[in-house]
């Protein structure tokens, strides 16, 4: 498995919307084993292709306490919400930044798993919030974007300083 780098805001493939997965191939395979390993190391439990470089639409998350609950979904789709439900969210590609988001508490989601076969299933709590996020990423939508206009540009102003700062230290 290789690590592979993580996409920093504000580079523009994490606004583009992601093309559909055509087919379950080698590449793609070896593509979510990259991306759970990835994930794991960065620590966090959610990752979408286009935070490593590649327009897909394609997520990785596992919300267990021990990291031993993957899933990987091709082509996901949310086909139902309910409910609702705010929880302070965080992103791979805004390190250091967290805010509450309000999101749908419970969804149904529908997609490929690894092996291409058809999934449905229903998540709530932090599994829900973590598929939508990652599902945003591959629509080019970030979650700060649910913050009002003055919570996003606060929370975008203290990324840049943090980014800024980490880039003066290396």
């Amino acid at each position: 498995m290789e690590k592979l780098d993580i996409v920093l805001y504000p580079e523009q493939g994490l606004r583009e919307v992601c093309t559909p997965v055509a087919e379950m191939n080698d590449d793609i395979d070896k593509l979510i084993d990259d991306m759970f390993y990835t994930m794991y190391d960065a620590p966090g439990i959610g990752l979408a292709a286009p935070q490593v470089a590649v327009q897909e639409r394609l997520i990785v998350v596992d919300v267990s306490e021990k990291n031993n609950q993957p899933i990987a979904l091709i082509n996901p789709e949310i086909i139902q919400s309910s409910g609702h439900i705010t929880w302070e969210e965080g992103c791979l590609s805004l390190p250091g930044i967290y805010a509450k988001v309000n999101r749908p508490s419970h969804i149904l989601v529908r997609g490929m798993d690894r092996d291409g076969k058809p999934v449905e299933f229903e998540a709530d709590e932090l599994l829900a919030i973590c598929i939508q996020h990652e599902i945003d990423h591959l629509n080019g939508k970030l979650f700060v974007d649910h913050l009002s206009g003055l919570k996003r540009t606060r929370a975008l102003q203290k990324f840049r300083k943090l980014h800024q700062e980490q880039t003066q230290e290396h």
